[in-house]
């Protein structure tokens, strides 16, 4: 309990920040599940820090109007720049429907924006996917400390880790 603990104190205090300023990759994909998230990826497009954006798990209720109307997200974006993804309900499948479209489109850099606190599980997954051929750019969202979710994420990410470090899917 005492190592669960001191590791759960360190990846509290390592948690990724955003990208640095002016960072630019050849798109973007956002995982959903968390406020600032689909925001943080239409502001990466309109400074044009990314080409294109793939939002992965997306519900199957959202459209492109609901996208416009309760995230804000600008039409002429959705019309030219993003694409939604219905499949992945988890971060594996995040990950899997990310390889799909990066290698539909041959991006060679790309930037993950999720949640800090998920983000180091999600980018292992993503990394694992792509290969050293694709340069993941980690997008850390700020989403304060929420103890419960901090803590069943660490968990998830102790326990995943490692299988991705051997290969294991």
């Amino acid at each position: 309990m005492l190592a669960w603990l001191g590791g759960f104190v360190a990846f509290i205090a390592t948690l990724p920040a955003p990208a640095l300023p002016g960072t630019r990759t050849d798109a973007a994909i956002v995982l959903t599940g968390g406020p600032g998230r689909v925001a943080r990826g239409v502001q990466v497009l309109e400074d044009g820090l990314a080409k294109r954006l793939l939002i992965s798990g997306v519900g199957d209720r959202v459209t492109r109007p609901v996208l416009t109307e309760k995230a804000g997200v600008p039409p002429r974006l959705l019309a030219c720049c993003i694409d939604l993804g219905f499949v992945a309900d988890d971060t594996r499948g995040n990950a899997d429907e990310a390889e799909a479209w990066v290698i539909r489109h041959r991006w060679r850099s790309v930037r993950l924006i999720t949640a800090a606190y998920h983000l180091p599980r999600a980018n292992a997954e993503l990394a694992a996917k792509l290969g050293p051929d694709v340069r993941v750019v980690p997008d850390g969202v700020p989403a304060g400390l929420p103890l419960l979710p901090l803590a069943r994420e660490y968990s998830k990410f102790i326990v995943r880790w490692p299988m991705l470090q051997m290969g294991l899917r």
